[in-house]
Protein backbone atom coordinates (compact mmCIF):
# COMPACT_ATOMS: atom_id res chain seq x y z
CA UNK A 1 0.00 0.00 0.00
CA UNK A 2 1.74 3.44 -1.09
CA UNK A 3 0.47 6.28 1.43
CA UNK A 4 -0.89 9.62 -0.77
CA UNK A 5 -1.21 12.92 0.58
CA UNK A 6 -4.63 14.47 -0.16
CA UNK A 7 -5.10 18.13 -1.98
CA UNK A 8 -8.04 20.11 -1.81
CA UNK A 9 -8.07 23.15 -3.84
CA UNK A 10 -11.10 25.82 -3.11
CA UNK A 11 -13.61 23.45 -2.71
CA UNK A 12 -17.22 24.68 -2.17
CA UNK A 13 -20.23 22.91 -1.70
CA UNK A 14 -24.28 23.76 -1.60
CA UNK A 15 -27.21 21.38 -0.80
CA UNK A 16 -30.29 21.64 -2.52
CA UNK A 17 -32.06 23.81 -0.55
CA UNK A 18 -29.55 26.20 -0.16
CA UNK A 19 -27.69 25.88 3.17
CA UNK A 20 -23.74 26.44 2.05
CA UNK A 21 -21.63 23.60 3.49
CA UNK A 22 -18.29 24.85 2.18
CA UNK A 23 -16.89 28.23 1.04
CA UNK A 24 -13.57 27.40 -0.86
CA UNK A 25 -11.92 25.55 1.47
CA UNK A 26 -7.93 24.61 0.75
CA UNK A 27 -6.10 21.86 2.63
CA UNK A 28 -2.82 19.97 1.87
CA UNK A 29 -2.60 16.33 3.57
CA UNK A 30 0.73 14.72 3.90
CA UNK A 31 1.26 11.40 3.18
CA UNK A 32 1.13 9.73 6.57
CA UNK A 33 -0.20 12.74 8.40
CA UNK A 34 -2.91 12.83 11.10
CA UNK A 35 -5.15 16.08 10.87
CA UNK A 36 -7.74 17.03 12.84
CA UNK A 37 -11.13 18.57 11.35
CA UNK A 38 -13.07 20.56 14.39
CA UNK A 39 -15.06 22.85 14.53
CA UNK A 40 -18.96 23.52 16.03
CA UNK A 41 -22.33 21.00 14.76
CA UNK A 42 -23.17 22.40 11.22
CA UNK A 43 -19.86 24.11 10.41
CA UNK A 44 -19.44 21.87 7.44
CA UNK A 45 -17.11 18.79 8.80
CA UNK A 46 -19.10 15.85 7.76
CA UNK A 47 -19.77 17.73 4.16
CA UNK A 48 -15.74 17.95 3.73
CA UNK A 49 -15.30 14.26 4.73
CA UNK A 50 -17.78 13.04 2.18
CA UNK A 51 -16.26 15.16 -1.21
CA UNK A 52 -13.42 12.99 -0.36
CA UNK A 53 -14.05 9.77 -1.63
CA UNK A 54 -17.19 11.43 -3.99
CA UNK A 55 -19.93 10.72 -2.53
CA UNK A 56 -20.49 14.23 -2.62
CA UNK A 57 -19.63 16.50 -5.36
CA UNK A 58 -18.54 20.49 -5.27
CA UNK A 59 -16.69 23.01 -7.11
CA UNK A 60 -13.21 22.74 -6.55
CA UNK A 61 -10.17 20.53 -6.53
CA UNK A 62 -9.71 16.92 -4.82
CA UNK A 63 -6.58 14.89 -5.52
CA UNK A 64 -5.34 11.92 -3.84
CA UNK A 65 -1.96 11.24 -4.75
CA UNK A 66 -1.42 12.52 -7.95
CA UNK A 67 -5.00 11.26 -8.72
CA UNK A 68 -7.95 14.11 -9.66
CA UNK A 69 -11.22 13.20 -8.20
CA UNK A 70 -13.68 13.06 -11.54
CA UNK A 71 -16.20 11.04 -13.18
CA UNK A 72 -13.31 8.79 -14.54
CA UNK A 73 -11.26 7.94 -11.64
CA UNK A 74 -14.13 8.15 -9.31
CA UNK A 75 -14.00 4.09 -8.55
CA UNK A 76 -9.98 4.18 -8.35
CA UNK A 77 -10.56 7.24 -5.73
CA UNK A 78 -13.44 4.85 -3.98
CA UNK A 79 -10.23 2.56 -4.11
CA UNK A 80 -7.84 4.69 -2.26
CA UNK A 81 -10.33 6.74 0.22
CA UNK A 82 -11.67 4.89 3.06
CA UNK A 83 -14.41 6.07 4.85
CA UNK A 84 -15.36 5.25 8.35
CA UNK A 85 -18.98 6.67 9.06
CA UNK A 86 -20.64 8.38 12.71
CA UNK A 87 -22.41 4.88 13.31
CA UNK A 88 -21.11 1.75 12.70
CA UNK A 89 -24.53 0.46 11.93
CA UNK A 90 -24.40 2.02 8.82
CA UNK A 91 -21.36 -0.13 7.55
CA UNK A 92 -21.98 -3.58 9.50
CA UNK A 93 -24.98 -5.46 8.11
CA UNK A 94 -23.49 -8.76 7.02
CA UNK A 95 -24.67 -12.20 9.47
CA UNK A 96 -20.64 -12.14 11.08
CA UNK A 97 -17.56 -9.84 11.72
CA UNK A 98 -16.32 -12.19 9.25
CA UNK A 99 -18.38 -11.41 6.39
CA UNK A 100 -18.76 -7.85 6.74
CA UNK A 101 -14.88 -7.47 6.83
CA UNK A 102 -14.77 -9.56 3.32
CA UNK A 103 -18.01 -7.33 1.77
CA UNK A 104 -15.34 -5.25 0.14
CA UNK A 105 -12.51 -7.36 -0.82
CA UNK A 106 -15.09 -9.70 -2.21
CA UNK A 107 -17.00 -7.74 -4.57
CA UNK A 108 -14.12 -5.80 -5.59
CA UNK A 109 -13.27 -9.08 -7.38
CA UNK A 110 -10.91 -10.82 -4.83
CA UNK A 111 -9.43 -14.59 -5.09
CA UNK A 112 -11.13 -15.59 -1.56
CA UNK A 113 -7.17 -16.68 -0.29
CA UNK A 114 -6.48 -12.88 -0.83
CA UNK A 115 -9.56 -12.59 0.81
CA UNK A 116 -8.77 -14.60 4.05
CA UNK A 117 -5.50 -12.94 3.83
CA UNK A 118 -7.15 -9.09 4.41
CA UNK A 119 -9.47 -10.14 6.83
CA UNK A 120 -7.23 -11.78 9.15
CA UNK A 121 -4.82 -8.98 8.81
CA UNK A 122 -7.73 -6.28 9.15
CA UNK A 123 -9.34 -8.36 12.44
CA UNK A 124 -5.75 -8.58 13.55
CA UNK A 125 -4.97 -5.00 13.30
CA UNK A 126 -7.55 -4.01 15.35
CA UNK A 127 -7.66 -6.91 17.61
CA UNK A 128 -10.89 -8.52 17.13
CA UNK A 129 -10.02 -11.94 15.21
CA UNK A 130 -11.83 -13.59 18.47
CA UNK A 131 -15.15 -11.65 17.39
CA UNK A 132 -14.91 -13.61 13.43
CA UNK A 133 -17.89 -15.18 13.99
CA UNK A 134 -20.05 -13.23 15.68
CA UNK A 135 -23.01 -11.59 14.69
CA UNK A 136 -22.22 -7.82 14.43
CA UNK A 137 -25.56 -7.10 16.17
CA UNK A 138 -24.64 -8.73 19.08
CA UNK A 139 -21.46 -6.32 19.99
CA UNK A 140 -21.09 -3.65 21.70
CA UNK A 141 -21.00 -0.28 20.76
CA UNK A 142 -16.97 -0.08 20.85
CA UNK A 143 -16.40 -3.07 19.37
CA UNK A 144 -18.89 -2.75 16.37
CA UNK A 145 -16.36 0.92 15.78
CA UNK A 146 -13.14 -1.93 15.95
CA UNK A 147 -14.85 -4.12 13.38
CA UNK A 148 -15.99 -1.05 10.67
CA UNK A 149 -12.66 0.15 11.12
CA UNK A 150 -11.50 -3.38 10.12
CA UNK A 151 -13.77 -3.17 7.05
CA UNK A 152 -11.93 -0.06 5.78
CA UNK A 153 -8.52 -1.80 6.14
CA UNK A 154 -9.52 -5.27 4.45
CA UNK A 155 -9.91 -2.71 1.21
CA UNK A 156 -6.02 -1.74 1.50
CA UNK A 157 -6.69 2.08 1.50
CA UNK A 158 -4.38 4.53 1.52
CA UNK A 159 -6.43 7.04 3.33
CA UNK A 160 -8.52 6.56 6.60
CA UNK A 161 -11.12 9.40 6.67
CA UNK A 162 -12.82 9.22 10.19
CA UNK A 163 -15.77 10.94 11.19
CA UNK A 164 -16.64 10.96 15.19
CA UNK A 165 -14.72 7.81 15.81
CA UNK A 166 -14.86 8.53 19.40
CA UNK A 167 -18.87 9.17 19.25
CA UNK A 168 -20.11 6.42 22.64
CA UNK A 169 -16.90 5.81 23.63
CA UNK A 170 -15.96 4.69 27.09
CA UNK A 171 -12.84 6.35 27.99
CA UNK A 172 -11.19 2.80 27.78
CA UNK A 173 -12.17 2.35 24.01
CA UNK A 174 -10.97 5.79 23.37
CA UNK A 175 -8.08 5.49 24.49
CA UNK A 176 -7.95 1.88 22.55
CA UNK A 177 -8.83 3.67 19.80
CA UNK A 178 -6.49 6.18 19.57
CA UNK A 179 -3.13 3.70 20.04
CA UNK A 180 -4.74 1.84 16.84
CA UNK A 181 -4.97 4.69 14.70
CA UNK A 182 -1.37 6.14 16.03
CA UNK A 183 0.27 2.77 14.37
CA UNK A 184 -1.27 2.93 11.25
CA UNK A 185 0.12 4.18 8.29
CA UNK A 186 -2.30 5.69 6.26
CA UNK A 187 -3.12 9.34 5.71
CA UNK A 188 -5.90 10.11 8.64
CA UNK A 189 -8.20 12.77 8.32
CA UNK A 190 -10.45 13.47 11.12
CA UNK A 191 -13.64 14.66 12.00
CA UNK A 192 -14.36 15.31 16.07
CA UNK A 193 -15.81 16.96 18.69
CA UNK A 194 -13.49 15.33 20.57
CA UNK A 195 -10.73 18.14 21.33
CA UNK A 196 -9.10 15.77 23.90
CA UNK A 197 -8.75 12.97 21.50
CA UNK A 198 -7.50 15.77 18.61
CA UNK A 199 -4.91 17.06 20.83
CA UNK A 200 -3.42 13.45 21.54
CA UNK A 201 -3.59 12.06 18.02
CA UNK A 202 -3.10 14.10 15.47
CA UNK A 203 -0.26 16.46 13.86
CA UNK A 204 -2.23 19.19 12.97
CA UNK A 205 -5.87 20.29 13.15
CA UNK A 206 -8.21 22.83 11.43
CA UNK A 207 -10.88 24.75 12.77
CA UNK A 208 -14.25 25.18 10.52
CA UNK A 209 -16.77 27.59 10.99
CA UNK A 210 -19.45 28.50 8.66
CA UNK A 211 -17.75 25.81 5.83
CA UNK A 212 -14.25 28.25 5.78
CA UNK A 213 -11.34 26.91 7.82
CA UNK A 214 -10.62 29.98 10.28
CA UNK A 215 -7.62 28.19 11.76
CA UNK A 216 -4.58 25.36 10.91
CA UNK A 217 -1.64 24.01 13.09
CA UNK A 218 -0.62 22.23 15.38
CA UNK A 219 -2.95 21.22 18.12
CA UNK A 220 -1.13 22.65 21.11
CA UNK A 221 -1.07 26.26 19.39
CA UNK A 222 -4.77 26.34 18.28
CA UNK A 223 -6.21 24.25 20.92
CA UNK A 224 -5.08 26.53 23.92
CA UNK A 225 -6.19 30.03 22.10
CA UNK A 226 -9.03 30.41 24.26
CA UNK A 227 -10.56 33.46 22.41
CA UNK A 228 -10.80 31.06 19.03
CA UNK A 229 -12.24 28.20 20.71
CA UNK A 230 -14.95 31.11 22.15
CA UNK A 231 -15.16 32.05 18.94
CA UNK A 232 -16.20 28.98 16.94
CA UNK A 233 -18.23 27.18 19.80
CA UNK A 234 -15.29 25.19 20.94
CA UNK A 235 -13.63 25.08 24.47
CA UNK A 236 -9.63 24.87 25.25
CA UNK A 237 -9.39 21.22 26.30
CA UNK A 238 -8.55 20.36 30.14
CA UNK A 239 -5.36 18.86 29.18
CA UNK A 240 -4.26 22.20 27.82
CA UNK A 241 -5.67 25.09 29.64
CA UNK A 242 -2.28 25.82 31.44
CA UNK A 243 -0.85 26.66 27.93
CA UNK A 244 -4.30 28.64 27.14
CA UNK A 245 -3.59 31.59 30.00
CA UNK A 246 -1.55 33.99 28.61
CA UNK A 247 0.80 32.13 26.62
CA UNK A 248 1.23 34.08 23.74
CA UNK A 249 1.71 31.95 19.87
CA UNK A 250 0.32 32.16 16.38
CA UNK A 251 -1.31 30.35 14.27
CA UNK A 252 -2.35 30.26 10.24
CA UNK A 253 -5.31 31.53 8.83
CA UNK A 254 -7.27 32.33 12.32
CA UNK A 255 -9.88 35.04 11.98
CA UNK A 256 -13.35 35.76 13.65
CA UNK A 257 -15.85 34.00 10.95
CA UNK A 258 -17.63 37.31 10.92
CA UNK A 259 -14.12 38.25 8.96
Amino acid sequence: MAVAPVHIERLSFSYPDGVIALREVSLEVAAGETIGILGPNGAGKSSLLLQLNGLLRGEGGIRIGDLALNDRTLPRIRGLVGLLFQNPDDQLFMPTVYEDVAFGPRNAGLSEPEVRRRVDEALAVVQVQSLAERPPHHLSIGQKKRVALATVLAMDCSVLVLDEPTSGLDPRGRRELAQFLAGLEQTRIIATHDLEFAAELCDRVAVLCEGEIVALGPPREILSDAALMDRTGLEVPHSLRFHAAGIPHQHLAARSPED
